[in-house]
């Protein structure tokens, strides 16, 4: 059920059969109202498709355009902290999570150790360290964040066990990470080099991902065998990990295309295997079992909410690519240079003429900076910075919605939490 794809959802100010409040949720659950469905179908029965811009009405657009709003590239404006220093947690809890990290990366080596292994344990470490320790703990944090938010009565060795389960999400995201940046042939990662461009490393990155992703195994089995959750969680990381390569597939493959050829639809799939699941589903499913809670009905809502959280995530990545500032984001964006399906792509395409399609054509997926340049200016005169402010707020005004409307036993403070937190980032 493609339950994420409200995110595009026309705002309800312009339905002419918008549901009251108290039915709006039964509805969702039965299927979402997506403007890049309307669009998609619109471009096979008439030629209204061009009247939408990114998921808005072109009219809104226009009209929001010359009101000159202070929103425009409201995130480059925004040089708040990075997200994963703003999630509620206490000092004292953060640096309690960095300082397990000590544990984390004993134990791992340690395991190493015992298949005569003294040379990799020690490169781990290695690894461990230039990579794991640098990460925003976005991920780990949330998922600390929300097992407190389930639990009322939390003991040491419990909080301890969230925050263990934390880390497998760090090792995953590192996992990700690695692969991502030798795939992309990315230069920065988190304010420093990639562990890739490093002299002595090259692609021995490969095999240093795969160590980091089977350690998060070695962490489930040493610290949750005994408890009931165990399985669940197993499966889930599997699971998870699954669908997010199948998430990275598309994205490659869909980079050696031509942009003529990206669809809403298309960067919607993309988004929702790559980011969604493993950056937003994934922690707050675990938590939730870890905690103990099985109700599947608050399970299908938790992951509809985090889908499209995750989407919003997910276009704010992409114009952060384009339009963030590298001293802010900590990394050189090269999602032009790469010929990615990002959302600006997408939209461009929709929104531009047949000469501004042709420049597309001509310098989109080029690695020359007056080809690059060139494409960011067609952007700006096209209005997608504007349009994604627009876009940003409507976003950011449903999904609370939908949050608010969840059942018991969904997390709605921790939803809240991070949309909050994500709106208008800059990092």
């Amino acid at each position: 059920m493609n339950m994420f794809f409200l995110i595009h959802r026309l705002p309800r100010s312009l339905l002419t059969f918008s549901p009251s409040a108290n039915n709006l949720f039964s509805i969702l659950s039965g299927r979402y109202i997506s403007s890049s469905e309307i669009l998609q179908n619109s471009e096979q029965v008439n030629t209204k498709a061009k009247e939408r811009i990114g998921g808005l009405p072109s009219d809104l657009v226009n009209q929001k355009k010359l009101k000159k709003t202070s929103r425009t590239l409201s995130t480059l404006q925004n040089d708040s902290l990075p997200l994963a220093t703003r999630i509620s947690v206490s000092p004292n809890e953060s640096r309690d999570f960095m300082t397990l990290s000590t544990d984390i990366i004993r134990d791992l080596t340690d395991h190493a150790d015992k298949y005569n292994s003294k040379d990799a344990s020690t490169w781990l470490k290695k690894v461990l360290e230039y990579n794991v320790l640098h990460g925003k703990k976005f991920r780990g944090l949330l998922t600390v964040l929300t097992y407190k938010n389930l639990v009322k009565d939390i003991t040491t060795e419990n909080l301890k066990l969230a925050q263990i389960l934390g880390w497998c999400l760090e090792l995953l995201q590192c996992f990700l990470v690695l692969s991502d940046d030798i795939m992309d042939n990315s230069t920065t990662r988190r304010g420093q080099t990639c562990w890739h461009r490093l002299d002595n490393v090259g692609l021995i990155a490969f095999n240093d991902s795969i160590m980091l992703e089977n350690g998060i195994y070695v962490l489930l089995k040493k610290y949750f065998s005994h408890l009931e959750c165990y399985l669940d969680l197993m499966h889930l990381f599997h699971e998870m990990t699954f669908i997010t390569t199948c998430g990275q597939s598309l994205d490659m493959l869909n980079s050696n295309k031509s942009v003529s050829t990206f669809t809403m639809d298309t960067y919607k799939t993309i988004a929702a295997n790559k980011t969604s699941h493993y950056t937003f589903y994934l922690p707050i499913a675990a938590a939730m079992h870890l905690a103990g809670l099985k109700d599947a009905e608050a399970l299908r809502q938790t992951k509809m909410i985090a889908m499209e959280i995750g989407h919003f995530f997910q276009v704010q990545d992409d114009f952060l690519d384009c339009f963030g500032k590298p001293e802010v984001t900590g990394k050189l964006g090269t999602d032009i240079q790469d010929n990615k399906c990002s959302w600006l792509a997408v939209v461009c395409m929709q929104r531009a003429n047949d000469e501004q399609k042709a420049a597309m054509l001509e310098c989109y997926g080029k690695t020359e900076p007056d080809k690059v340049a060139q494409v960011k200016e067609l952007y700006k005169t096209l209005g997608l910075p504007n349009t994604y402010a627009d876009y940003e707020q409507e976003s950011y005004n449903m999904i609370k919605t939908h949050i608010q409307q969840t059942s018991r036993g969904v997390p709605q403070d921790t939803f809240l939490e991070v949309l909050n937190k994500i709106y208008q980032r800059s990092a």
